[in-house]
């Protein structure tokens, strides 16, 4: 096992694994006083060796793009989405091709979001040692133990990779994953937009139209301060005090100072700009409030509908040998049931080739389902 600590070595590393087949990455970083995360430890695994970099050290990362663009090698993950935000950060781009165990297991019937030491155990009898998870990454020098635990999120990728390629081969379902994979490295997936933030803010649901409407504003507004000053969201301003100033429509600063928590931490050039945000918001026509998509009080009642669709994923889910929850989620199904199939990843690729046609034929009427004993079957009418 190698530790990188200066630039020349981690070039040397870098045209080393440019002739494996396979490049296992994981992370170690905070996030706790930054808006972005703090990379403090960087896991690779090759063919042949592993390298532990210390990115205080090595100076940019960007000597590793070569490697993350280079398609003769696959790029190996575990719940790799928070990885590659970090890659595309640090090392200028996101990489391809990709191969997520996580994604992959779920095809192969383990749970959905199946953790890294199950999924070690259970394929290659391996049990991982996690006391080190959550110790302080950006504390020098690492403890041997955090140096191996370390290790360990790396070294087991490529064999995991070679045992559930061959079982998804086997099964005729790797293809299947190429559209996920693509989605885990599109850039713009990294990107969020700050006037989509307000939809996240806790209770804005208690919010009126216009008001929701100056939530947009000034969670917009805490998202660009917060990435500008690279600290917390909630130390701009936190999520609760949002919603209760749009909620008082706050139009000056005293009433914004009302708000318990925001005179503690809001400077007074923030809080001029906040009450402005609000009344901005708040003046705007009604047209051009934002919508979050929730279902009205006159929208039909789906939960029979549901109850059918659920039990018949279910039963597909089992017969193929996935995981229910990858097949579709409650919110897929409610997609589908309130009549926004299009919105739906149920009815998309091969998860509508598995169940997708069959839930709309079941809400057409087209088939239906019966008890014969106890097994559930799905016959035509």
């Amino acid at each position: 096992m190698l530790y990188i600590s200066t630039h020349k070595a981690l070039e040397e590393l870098v045209q080393h694994a440019a002739s494996s087949s396979v490049l296992a990455i994981d992370t170690e970083f905070m996030r706790e006083k930054t808006y972005f995360p703090k990379l403090c430890l960087l896991q690779l695994a090759t063919d042949d060796e592993v390298a532990i970099v210390d990115p205080f050290t090595c100076g940019k990362l960007d000597v590793l793009a070569p490697l993350l663009r280079d398609e003769a090698i696959v790029k190996l993950f575990h719940a790799g989405s928070q990885d590659i935000e970090i890659l595309l950060r640090e090392a200028g781009c996101t990489p391809w091709p990709v191969f997520d165990t996580q994604i992959a297991a779920a095809l192969l019937g383990q749970s959905h979001q199946v953790g890294f030491g199950s999924l070690v155990h259970t394929m290659c009898g391996v049990r991982l040692k996690k006391r080190d998870s959550y110790t302080d990454w950006s504390k020098r020098p690492l403890a041997d133990s955090q140096i191996r635990y370390a290790a360990d999120d790396v070294i087991y990728l490529p064999q995991l990779y070679a045992i559930m390629r061959a079982q998804l081969e086997e099964k005729g379902r790797l293809g299947w994953l190429d559209a996920e994979f693509r989605e885990l490295t599109d850039p713009a997936r990294y990107e969020a937009d700050p006037r989509e933030r307000y939809a996240r803010l806790k209770r804005v649901n208690q919010l009126s139209g216009a008001q929701l409407a100056a939530a947009r504003e000034v969670a917009a507004w805490r998202e660009v301060a917060a990435r500008k000053r690279n600290i917390p969201r909630k130390w701009v301003m936190g999520d609760e005090e949002i919603v209760e100033a749009c909620k008082r429509e706050a139009t000056d600063i005293d009433e914004l100072f009302m708000v318990r928590g925001v005179k503690q931490h809001v400077c007074t050039r923030d809080a001029r700009e906040v009450v402005a945000l609000i009344a901005k918001g708040l003046s705007l026509p009604a047209e051009e409030w934002p919508h979050m998509g929730n279902p009205q009080h006159n929208e039909p009642n789906v939960d029979t509908a549901l109850d059918l669709m659920q039990a018949l994923v279910r039963l597909r889910a089992k017969e193929n040998g996935i995981a229910m929850q990858t097949l579709a989620s409650h919110g897929d199904l409610c997609q589908v049931a309130r009549g926004h199939a299009e919105r739906s990843e149920v009815m998309r690729g091969w998860r509508r080739e598995l169940v997708g046609d069959d839930l709309t034929a079941l809400l057409d009427g087209r088939v239906s389902l019966r008890l014969d004993g106890n097994e559930l079957v799905v016959e035509g009418v």
